[in-house]
């Protein structure tokens, strides 16, 4: 039987979850009256009612609505400005609360596990919270724990953005987001298993292991199930506080997190997909700590060699080479419109990467809008070609480049790109990339994860 405050938390979901249908239904019939009628309705004022009634439900609903924003081209520009506001925060579950949680997980006699567990927590998100521990043997803990019935409330939500971006799909054709909810539900679904968690992790140790500036926590797995996870505590500083230190401090940190992102993806073909500056500190020696594991994305071997073809084919003028980019990617019916508009996108993301010179990521951008003015010009063309449907990969390729160029400008980190590229990419053969890839999901007990 569920206690006061849980049925206090689901009463609260439902009634917010009535307030987000009302809210849909209201825009819908907006939607409807601008479309047969030709009732003008204020756009933005429209988008920033969308926002107050997602940001209501403090959820996973919220958080995959701030992804989306992020995702260039995946809603129209009003939107994306309106939801990119929204914060994935979460209240903190109290220390009864937490005392049951933890039973349910370890058993009755949970706290005599631990040599000390801080009753406040660290952190609190959308999924769970983490608070800080100690073994008896003296290692700190960040133990991550899952708020209660979160598949349930993930199941539910995701219904609820289904009417949300049939709203967005109404107002603007041009771009088919149908791939990218599929996409995004596969993910947040995976981030609700914590021992896959743990196995990424564990992929993320081996695929990093040479890198001596990049540091991965380890799993306690007598201290973990599928809803708790029990990791070595990392200590470090947010990346923000960086933003005023001297040019070197800065450009080192640009380089450690390049490296952090790209290694894994262009020698193993994997992600991470979710860019969070909460998602890694620095060490005093300015090496840095990755800090979730939930969202990864593990690619085909041929879609990174896609992404290499293109930079080649940009690099050389190489058409023919641009268009089976593509292709292998999965775009169809390709035109010469198609491919001038794609390469639009393309040669934004790859400019800093064919720059033989240190230079910022991008001088004429600003961090908070890092690739929007390009990406509205995008949607723009693309809505004038018709529907387009984007291969689902890019939710993930997209996001992190966009999030990781606002953070290299928040640095203004001045970086020859293009040598650290290479120094990843030379070399590259689609099939050794396939062996590695291969070798280190067995190790990790990920090896059915290729889709």
């Amino acid at each position: 039987m569920p206690d006061y405050d849980d049925k206090n938390r689901l009463t609260g979901r439902l009634r917010r979850y009535a307030r987000v249908s009302g809210t849909a239904s209201g825009l819908a019939a907006k939607l409807a009256g601008e479309k047969l009628f030709g009732i003008s309705i204020d756009k933005g004022e429209h988008a920033a009612e969308l926002r107050m009634a997602l940001g209501a439900l403090k959820g996973p609903a919220m958080k995959v609505a701030q992804l989306l924003s992020t995702i260039p081209d995946a809603l129209p520009a009003d939107y994306a400005r309106e939801l990119s506001q929204l914060q994935a925060n979460a209240p903190a579950m109290g220390w009864p609360f937490v005392k049951r949680r933890m039973m349910t997980e370890l058993g009755a006699g949970w706290r005599d596990r631990f040599a000390e567990f801080d009753k406040a927590p660290s952190a609190a998100a959308s999924l769970g919270q983490v608070h800080k521990a100690l073994t008896h043997d003296g290692v700190s803990l960040a133990v991550k724990l899952q708020y209660p019935d979160m598949a349930s409330v993930v199941e539910a939500d995701l219904k609820q953005l289904r009417i949300i971006l049939g709203l967005f799909r109404r107002y603007d054709p041009s771009v088919d987001t149908s791939e990218i909810l599929q996409e995004l539900k596969e993910r947040l679904r995976e981030e609700l298993d914590y021992a896959r968690e743990a196995r990424h992790m564990t992929l993320y140790r081996a695929m990093l292991a040479g890198e001596d500036r990049v540091h991965v926590p380890e799993t306690l797995s007598g201290l973990s199930t599928g809803r708790l996870l029990s990791m070595t505590w990392l200590t470090g500083r947010p990346l923000m506080d960086y933003t005023e230190a001297d040019q070197e401090t800065r450009n080192t940190l640009a380089i450690n997190l390049f490296r952090a992102w790209y290694v894994p993806f262009h020698r193993y073909g994997v992600i991470h997909g979710d860019p969070h500056l909460g998602n890694y500190t620095a060490r005093q020696d300015l090496s840095l700590n990755l800090l979730d594991f939930g969202c990864i994305r593990i690619f085909p071997p041929a879609f990174v060699g896609g992404v290499i073809d293109l930079y080649k084919a940009l690099r050389d003028g190489d058409q023919a080479l641009a268009v089976q980019a593509y292709e292998t990617w999965g775009f169809e019916n390709l035109s010469r419109e198609l491919i001038e508009t794609l390469n639009l996108w393309a040669s934004f993301l790859y400019s800093p990467l064919l720059e033989d010179a240190p230079r910022l990521i991008n001088a004429s951008e600003k961090p908070g809008r890092y690739g929007a003015d390009v990406a509205a010009r995008v949607h723009k063309r693309l809505r004038e070609l018709g529907p387009v449907t984007p291969p689902r990969e890019f939710v993930f390729m997209d996001r992190a480049a966009i999030g990781l160029g606002g953070v290299f400008l928040r640095l203004k980190a001045e970086v020859n790109w293009h040598r650290q590229f290479h120094d990843i990419i030379d070399g590259f053969e689609v099939s050794r990339l396939e062996k590695r890839q291969r070798d280190a999901l067995d190790k990790a007990g990920l090896a059915a994860s290729i889709s």
